[in-house]
């Protein structure tokens, strides 16, 4: 007797703020009514048929690390996407392109002198990897998606915010519990990690708790901001106006891959 199929993964989509998902509920498909848990709405459906659910974890790692717990735990969760915002570290990240995560540091973790900077206690390492195949799911689909930036944005809104065209990076994208936004910052961070793409707030620390739970994880951050002293300029509204317009694009072009 033949088996029936298994029931496709559980995929969590999870967001920082509400801005960063304008847009994804409205795609989903058998959308049913809020979980509340903990604080948090759930809120479960499907996109391209099959199953998903949505949240916001709020800003900072801990924030991040109890949602993707929730998410697991509690809504089965078998394979977790983070999509927001990021500040641009490395040279030629600019404002509108888009990183695709290879791997997670947490830039303020230094346990040391007991532990090398960086490396999380008693995991022996400082670096969690991205998903390989979802990870590449994810550079295919923001590399469709922003094959026409001005699709997605007006020339007004890219006039705005100084968008000329959009490209995909992959990378190493950096987490810590404060907001990047001086010039000194960012260059203290370049130097200790030159390697880092951009920084953000949550992922390292999802990735971390994905890594205990061995689910997939991989994370898409729209550039913001360069990390500067201008990082606070119009935050709201280009989240609101650019990077939500990004993520849409890019969800909806993952799940409509086979």
């Amino acid at each position: 007797m033949t088996a029936p199929p298994a029931d496709p993964p559980v995929t969590a989509l999870l967001s920082a703020l509400p801005e960063e998902q304008y847009g994804l509920l409205d795609l989903l498909e058998r959308r049913r009514p809020p979980v509340r848990h903990a604080g948090r709405d759930f809120v479960s459906g499907e996109l391209a048929g099959r199953p998903v659910v949505l949240s916001l974890c709020g800003i900072g790692k801990v924030a991040a690390a109890a949602t993707t717990a929730m998410l697991v735990e509690r809504f089965g969760a078998r394979r977790l996407v983070f999509t927001g915002v990021a500040g641009g570290l490395a040279p030629g990240v600019a404002v509108g392109d888009v990183v695709v995560a290879s791997g997670f540091i947490q830039h303020d973790m230094d346990a040391s002198p007991l532990f090398p900077r960086h490396e999380i206690p008693l995991y022996g390492r400082a670096l969690f990897e991205a998903d390989t195949q979802l990870a590449g799911a994810l550079e295919h689909a923001a590399a469709a998606a922003l094959a026409r930036p001005e699709a997605l944005c007006d020339a007004a809104d890219r006039t705005r915010f100084g968008l000329h065209g959009a490209r995909v990076h992959r990378g190493l994208l950096v987490s810590g519990d404060r907001f990047v936004s001086a010039l000194f910052e960012a260059a203290e961070l370049r130097a200790s990690l030159p390697q880092a793409l951009a920084v953000d707030m949550e992922s390292a620390a999802v990735a971390q708790v994905c890594h205990d739970y061995a689910v997939p994880f991989a994370a898409v951050r729209t550039v913001s901001d360069r990390a500067d002293d201008q990082a606070h300029v119009d935050f709201p509204a280009f989240v609101e106006v650019v990077a939500s317009r990004y993520a849409r694009a890019i969800v909806s072009r993952l799940f409509a891959a086979p």
